[in-house]
């Protein structure tokens, strides 16, 4: 079975601690600080292989991590930076958080090879906190921790040309017509279950050409494979219907134009905005009884709607030649670059958006504020330097703490309670 979509869980590395230590050489009675500087956690990166053509590869393993840092030692010395981790997906995979759905980043177009997680960095060690007035610390930074995610792997092909249709209409046969592509062929429904590329030839340029396997009613609920189908059609710059028009399958090509299209509203409505072609096969054996063609049936309701029709043979080569040059030159006219998602989820922003703050009045002059962001800011802050009290100050005012505090009555003289340390206040 192809595989296009994986939900896999990514990890980058934490910071190193920072080192705690002395010099402790014969000759140097004082001996200052020496701790060195942890090192920085592995980044987590997606990088294109364009080898690749699904995302099989994620089936059977779903946790990512790249390597921590390692703790900074004596003697100044810095610990070790993790390795970075490099995840290969193929190109036209767009990376989504897995609860929101929002894209993240989008391998196509410029974006071979992006950092989606940063490792954290590694703490101070000792060395960096000594003052005139606490020469000696017994204080170094830990190290920051990594960011971790689910996501949603979603591959869509980058193709200018989608072919799209009920099962068994001809779109196999007709790219493996127009194109180099070789796809199984049979006389049932759904034998192709996964998208075939072609290149088609114009002797000078070419384009790309994607069979989108059969759609059935209700694909845009999710019924048979239609989910999987639908979202390889998402990236194609022209949409061709082809349609059994002979109808040697009892089908009414009319109604299976407007069924399709429906399925295109319901899962996506841009869909609908893209330029369309219809392709009516399946010429060669349509029996004329002297009434009017299925071709000019068609003709009447969408070539006034702006919708060329082409009657066409995929299997004897009748009327294709035709139709490659005219969706040619309706491509030339369109924007050439490929639809690229826009990133909705920055990650880094998401990093402490989501960690509860709790501020709450304990009693009439005691205030006490708490929570997991506070405690990780609190652990990466010294206090007791006045650069990190400072930091800290900031901190409490950027993030209006100080604001809410004084919403629920803060006067100067309270007491504030910042996990389990206290402060008074004074504006």
């Amino acid at each position: 079975m192809f595989a296009d979509t994986a939900r896999i869980f990514i990890r980058s590395g934490n910071g190193g601690n920072g080192h705690i230590s002395f010099r402790r050489e014969l000759y140097v009675p004082n001996g200052g600080p020496d701790g060195g500087d942890g090192g920085d956690g592995g980044d987590l990166i997606f990088e294109v292989d364009k080898g690749m053509n699904n995302l099989s590869s994620f089936r059977h393993k779903q946790k990512y991590s790249a390597e921590n840092g390692s703790e900074g030692g004596g003697k100044r010395c810095h610990g070790k930076n993790g390795k970075d981790l490099v995840i290969k997906v193929p190109y036209g995979t767009v990376v989504r958080e897995a609860e929101r759905g929002q894209v993240i980043v989008d391998m196509s177009g410029e974006h071979l090879r992006e950092v989606v997680l940063k490792g954290g960095r590694g703490g101070l060690g000792n060395m960096h906190f000594a003052t005139p007035t606490m020469q000696a610390p017994k204080y170094a930074q830990p190290g920051k921790p990594g960011q971790e995610l689910w996501v949603r792997l979603e591959l869509k092909v980058i193709a200018d040309v989608g072919l799209v249709g009920f099962p068994n209409v001809g779109k196999s046969t007709l790219i493996t017509r127009a194109s180099n592509a070789r796809p199984e062929i049979a006389n049932y429904h759904f034998t192709t279950l996964s998208p075939h590329l072609g290149v088609v030839d114009m002797g000078y340029e070419s384009y790309v050409m994607a069979d989108i396997p059969g759609l059935i009613e209700g694909a845009s609920e999710g019924a048979g494979l239609g989910h999987d189908f639908l979202r390889h059609i998402e990236r194609c710059r022209v949409l061709v219907h082809v349609v059994d028009a002979a109808g040697t399958e009892g089908r009414d090509p009319l109604s299976d134009i407007e069924k399709i299209n429906e399925e295109l509203m319901k899962f996506n409505p841009e869909l609908m905005e893209r330029p369309m072609v219809i392709a009516a096969n399946k010429m060669d054996v349509w029996f004329d009884d002297g009434g009017e063609s299925p071709v000019d049936k068609i003709r009447k309701i969408y070539e006034p709607r702006g919708i060329k029709v082409f009657p066409i043979s995929a299997a004897t080569g009748e009327g294709v030649p035709e139709l490659l040059k005219y969706l040619f030159e309706l491509l030339r006219e369109l924007p050439g670059e490929p639809i690229v998602y826009e990133k909705e989820y920055d990650v880094e922003a998401h990093r402490f958006e989501e960690l509860p703050i709790n501020i709450y009045k304990e009693s009439e002059h005691v205030f006490v504020v708490e929570g997991e962001r506070i405690d990780k800011m609190l652990g990466y802050t010294n206090l007791e330097s006045e650069r990190g009290f400072d930091f800290f100050q900031k901190y409490m005012k950027e993030q209006k703490i100080i604001q809410r505090l004084q919403e629920l009555g803060l006067e100067e003289g309270d007491t504030v309670r910042v996990a389990g340390m206290e402060f008074e206040y004074y504006d």
